[in-house]
């Protein structure tokens, strides 16, 4: 069998809850379903990270963040570094292999030069640098007002390291434009191809084109701009799967959809000053958001499909994590995994043949919050609700086969668990912050905590 060609997928502080396919009932996402019928459907996938630039980090390298060289959420300037040239991405990677690279959408990843897509693997590469702009003007705002390179709002729309002005166009409906392009150019050669497609939707600030926002007019508003914005992103993935069907390859196509972290809660989600939390994204019922490593802020919704290989409606409830694509995907294009560094684990078998997975703990951090899940178990130490509020607990412990809510803290009845699981996260985080120490103190200038700028 040939090589498949390889699509990613990933959409900005998307919720669990927010498919239909997941739960959603105020709004339908009726070509993310089909992708989930006829493939695979995860209940417990995780992102790597509760934040932008780390998830994205893990998901390209396989990678726990902090062996990637990106810990949280990188600033938006034009000075900003980012993704170290010594860490290969799967771009990087499937290019060594023969593969023809593109992306089209949201890099974070930094904006210095060596940073940027083209020199991590991209042949081709269409979006934004920063971690977020107008959808219309392009404009990256965030940084304002504060001192340093920052101060200024900047125009942030690229084209293979060009900048390019396209002043009043959607962005979603951009991205799906330069998406089908690249695939129709890639398509014409007989080489197979790899394409990230990382939206920016529904991340702040939250605009849809009119005929979107018409569509859930019923909504409140909070709630509305949420369903037109992830309605349009479902369009576009429709149209592009639907042209990569017309281009012949849709059999032989590996394709994973998932989402960065979860909702956000920041006020800056409002457009008219309102200070209140901001609730349009759904967790699905899980705990926490976007910042958090409790479940809200980590559990995403996540889909794989494969016509060629994988079968339909299958529903896997196995931990993975965003880690795991990038060995999955050399796995199943006959790459060596073992000449790279990579902390995830190839799916290949499992998504194929429904085989289990190894047991193994999955393990994040953020700021003073560490976490782990093994099994059933879940520990977070000193877990935030809300960021930059106290912790809620300093160990806090659940079984999330009976209590995926984490809504009852186990570790007083359940001591011996609870010191095993908190010997591994306390090890695990002690070797990320050796590692740290040693091979990446010079990016901590540019990776802003927890806040955007």
């Amino acid at each position: 069998m040939s090589q498949p060609n390889v699509i990613i997928f990933f959409t900005d502080d998307q919720g669990y809850g927010d498919l239909s396919c997941m739960g959603a009932t105020d709004f339908r996402t009726p070509n993310l379903d089909r992708m989930a019928n006829d493939g695979v459907r995860f209940t417990d996938w995780y992102s790597n990270s509760p934040v932008c630039s780390p998830s994205r980090a893990a998901l390209l390298t396989g990678r726990y963040p902090g062996n990637a060289g990106v810990r949280s959420i990188l600033r938006g300037h034009r000075q900003t570094t980012g993704l170290p040239s010594s860490v290969p991405t799967l771009a990087t990677m499937l290019r060594d292999a023969g593969y023809q690279t593109a992306m089209a959408g949201k890099w974070h990843l930094g904006l210095t030069e060596d940073s940027r897509p083209q020199s991590h693997g991209f042949d081709r590469s269409f979006g934004f640098f920063a971690g977020c702009i107008d959808y219309y003007s392009h404009i990256f705002y965030y940084g304002a007002n504060r001192p340093g390179p920052g101060l200024n709002p900047t125009h942030d729309l690229w084209e293979d390291n060009e900048e390019i002005w396209r002043n009043g166009e959607y962005f979603t409906e951009l991205v799906a434009d330069k998406a089908m392009e690249y695939l129709r150019e890639m398509s014409a050669t007989d080489k197979p191809f790899f394409l990230y497609v990382p939206f920016n939707a529904p991340h702040y600030p939250m605009q849809a084109p009119q005929e979107y926002m018409d569509r859930f007019a019923e909504l409140p508003w909070d709630r509305q701009a949420m369903a037109a914005m992830i309605s349009a992103v479902d369009d576009a993935i429709g149209k592009i799967m639907n042209e990569v069907e017309r281009l012949g390859a849709a059999a032989n196509t590996l394709s994973f959809f998932t989402s960065d972290n979860g909702p956000s809660r920041e006020t800056r989600n409002w457009l008219d000053g309102n200070q209140d939390p901001y609730y349009g994204g759904a967790s699905g019922g899980l705990k926490g958001q976007k910042f958090s490593l409790f479940e809200g802020g980590v559990r995403m919704p996540a889909i794989a499909h494969w016509p060629e290989r994988i079968g339909a409606g299958v529903v896997s409830g196995e931990p993975c994590a965003s880690m795991d694509i990038v060995p999955t995907v050399l796995d199943a294009v006959g790459v060596d995994a073992s000449r790279y560094e990579l902390n995830g684990v190839s799916l290949l078998d499992h998504l194929t043949s429904d085989t289990q997975l190894e047991d193994r703990p999955i393990f994040w951090e953020l700021g003073s919050q560490t976490a782990v899940r093994r099994g059933k178990w879940k520990l977070v130490l000193y877990g935030q609700l809300v960021e930059h509020e106290d912790p809620i607990a300093e160990d806090h412990l659940s079984n999330l086969d009976d209590d995926p809510s984490e809504s009852v803290n186990l570790a007083g009845q359940e001591p011996a668990i609870t010191s095993e699981l908190k010997r591994l996260a306390d090890n695990w985080r002690a070797g990320i912050e050796d590692r740290w120490a040693q091979e990446f103190t010079t990016l901590e200038s540019e990776q802003a905590g927890y806040r955007m700028a």
